[in-house]
């Protein structure tokens, strides 16, 4: 298994990975009568606009990304300006029947995506982690994450935060064996930071 960056070529695999990973860490293929859907939302912006954060285990075939977002202000920025408009057209309000995985997140894609002020003003950079379930226990998480921070801290991001699901019970773990402390916790999951620096 190496971390390498990402490449041009990796797109679809992480779009997978992102479906594979996106039940709370657990498959959610066949949850989705769109499989593209949550890699247009979690994967797709920062491959775009971030390319140079973004990190792959591979194993002959990528297994698991890291993504990040330097200053979450101007990705925000560069999603509204270029990214959320045409994915908005091609997932009106109503794409999906009421009640499904695709309406809520066709529903979240048409809500504001701002993160919380409080949060950026300490913690400006943010990512996403997912790892398929062959590269989990294996020490490919850190190594991901650890690439990511150098980048982020090269690259003049003093902190970074991330959202968790509470169901996700696993990946609170890790981030907490990473250094993230909780910044905020709701019902519905948390938010957590750490400084960039080792």
């Amino acid at each position: 298994m190496i971390i390498r960056p990402y490449e041009s070529g990796d797109d679809d695999a992480l779009y997978d990975i992102c479906l594979r990973t996106g039940d709370n860490g657990g498959d959610a293929t066949g949850q989705f009568a769109d499989p593209r859907l949550l890699g247009e939302l979690f994967v797709g912006p920062y491959l775009r606009f971030e390319p140079e954060l973004a990190f792959v285990a591979d194993d002959g075939a990528p297994a698991g990304y890291v993504l990040g977002a330097r200053d979450t202000r101007a990705f925000e920025r560069d999603c509204d300006r270029q990214w959320w408009p045409p994915l908005r057209a091609k997932y009106p309000p109503g794409s999906f029947p009421a009640g499904t995985r695709d309406a809520y997140y066709v529903e979240r894609l048409h809500e504001d995506r701002s993160a919380d002020p409080a949060i950026v003003a300490d913690y400006p950079a943010h990512l996403h982690i997912d790892l398929l379930p062959r590269t989990q226990g294996r020490g490919i998480g850190r190594a991901l994450m650890q690439t990511l921070l150098a980048a982020l801290h090269d690259a003049g991001a003093p902190a970074v935060h991330l959202g968790v699901g509470a169901a996700n019970t696993r990946a609170i773990a890790f981030y907490e064996r990473m250094g993230f402390t909780t910044l905020r916790e709701s019902a519905n999951g948390r938010t957590m930071g750490r400084p960039t620096a080792p």
